[in-house]
C-alpha cells in the first residue's frame, strides 16, 4: 500500500485535531452549547476550514460512530462464509465494540448521545443511510437478492435499530455491563426468537383460566 503523502498526513492530523477538540468541548460544555467557531478556534483554524472536513457539529461528534459502523461491516463481511447471518453479525459487532471500549472517546460519545436528542436523531439518520449497504452484505451471505427477498432488509433493521435500542433501554434502566456484553445479549435474545408465550393470567380475560 502506498504511503500517504505529506499533504494527506497533514489533512488527517487536522481532522483528528478537530475531532479531539470537539469531544473535549462537548464533554466540558455540552453538545448543544458548543459552537463550531469554538471547535475551530481550539485547533487554531477557521470555521471555513472546519467545513472542509465536516458538514456540522453532529458530523464531527459522530465521526467515531461512523468509523465503528464501517469496521463492523468489514468484520461482518470477513466472517466465515458458512457462518449463519445473525451469528456473523453478532460476532462482528461484539468484536468491534469490544475493541472500541478501550478508547476513552467511545465512552464519552455514548454519554453525549444518551443526553442529546439531536445526536440520538443524527445517529439514527446516519444508520439509515447505511441501510442498503447492510442489506446487500446480508443478501450476499444468504445468496439472495434483497430486491426480491425481504429477509436481508429485515435482518438489517434488527442490526441497525433493535439491538442499539435495546442496549440504550437497558442503560436507562440502570444496567452497567460493558457495551459489548449488552450487545451480545441482545443478539442472543434475537437468535432465540421473540415469539414468547403469553402469561396465563394476561392471556385470559378478567382472570378466567384457559381450558385444559
Amino acid at each position: 500500500m502506498e504511503k500517504p503523502g505529506l499533504r494527506e498526513r497533514k489533512k488527517q492530523r487536522t481532522r483528528e485535531a478537530l475531532i479531539d477538540a470537539a469531544h473535549e468541548l462537548f464533554c466540558a460544555n455540552g453538545f448543544e452549547a458548543t459552537t463550531i467557531d469554538q471547535i475551530a478556534e481550539a485547533v487554531e483554524v477557521s470555521s471555513r476550514t472546519f467545513f472542509r472536513y465536516f458538514t456540522s457539529k453532529e458530523d464531527v461528534a459522530l465521526s467515531l460512530a461512523d468509523e465503528q459502523i464501517t469496521a463492523i461491516l468489514e468484520a461482518f463481511a470477513a466472517q466465515p462464509a458458512d457462518m449463519p447471518v445473525l451469528t456473523a453479525l453478532r460476532t462482528a459487532t461484539v468484536e468491534v465494540v469490544r475493541a472500541y471500549e478501550a478508547e476513552a472517546r467511545f465512552h464519552s460519545l455514548q454519554n453525549l448521545i444518551s443526553v442529546s436528542p439531536a445526536l440520538t436523531a443524527a445517529r439514527i439518520e446516519r444508520g439509515t443511510a447505511r441501510f442498503d449497504t447492510v442489506a446487500e452484505l446480508i443478501g450476499a451471505r444468504m445468496g439472495v437478492d434483497p430486491a426480491m427477498d425481504p429477509r436481508p432488509y429485515l435482518v438489517a433493521s434488527v442490526a441497525l435499530y433493535s439491538v442499539q435500542t435495546a442496549v440504550a433501554a437497558w442503560r436507562t434502566a440502570g444496567r452497567q455491563a460493558p457495551e459489548s456484553e449488552l450487545t451480545g445479549q441482545a443478539f442472543d435474545l434475537l437468535s432465540a426468537g421473540l415469539d414468547y408465550p403469553a402469561h396465563e393470567e394476561a392471556a385470559s380475560p378478567r382472570g378466567v383460566r384457559p381450558l385444559p
